[in-house]
């Protein structure tokens, strides 16, 4: 079993795996139109992933972590950083990661793309996909309230 950590909006904390962010908005991993849901292994991770989005001159106050245990038989695919071009870690992303993304989804292969963070490459995100059929056996264990400290916005 391993357990994967998420942060958002807690409007959003009702449907946190559904992929609806980056259905909307896309992300590193995935183009506008694709469902995944982005966790990361450590919360720790989660919480880098999510700050640097955050403005700092309007930092929400509506955040939640959430914790989700995936069971070891779901099916997933990994991708080391050798396998990714030499620029996968500049912002903006190369499209060459969201179509890893978009592809994994589509194919259905597995429910979980476990890929490397952009911000701590020796760390892994797991990206969810909702559609597949083995995302029924992933559970939600909790949503909590958080808040990061202070210190971040100093």
């Amino acid at each position: 079993m391993t357990r994967v950590f998420r942060i958002v909006r807690k409007p959003y904390s009702k449907k946190p795996l559904d992929g609806e962010g980056s259905y909307l908005f896309g992300g590193r991993w995935s183009s506008p139109g694709t469902r995944l849901a982005y966790t990361a292994e450590h919360l720790s991770l989660a919480m880098i992933e999510y700050f640097i989005h955050i403005d700092p001159d309007d930092p929400p106050s509506d955040l939640a972590v959430v914790t989700a245990e995936i069971p070891d038989g779901v099916s997933r695919i990994s991708i080391s950083p050798k396998r990714l071009p030499s620029n996968w870690r500049q912002s903006p992303s190369p499209p060459e990661l969201a179509n890893i993304g978009d592809r994994f989804a589509s194919n259905a292969r597995g429910a979980i793309l476990i890929v490397p963070s952009a911000l701590a490459p020796t760390e892994s995100n797991w990206l969810v996909n909702p559609r597949h059929p083995d995302f029924s056996k992933i559970h939600l264990r909790s949503v909590e309230p958080f808040d990061y400290d202070a210190r971040f916005f100093k």
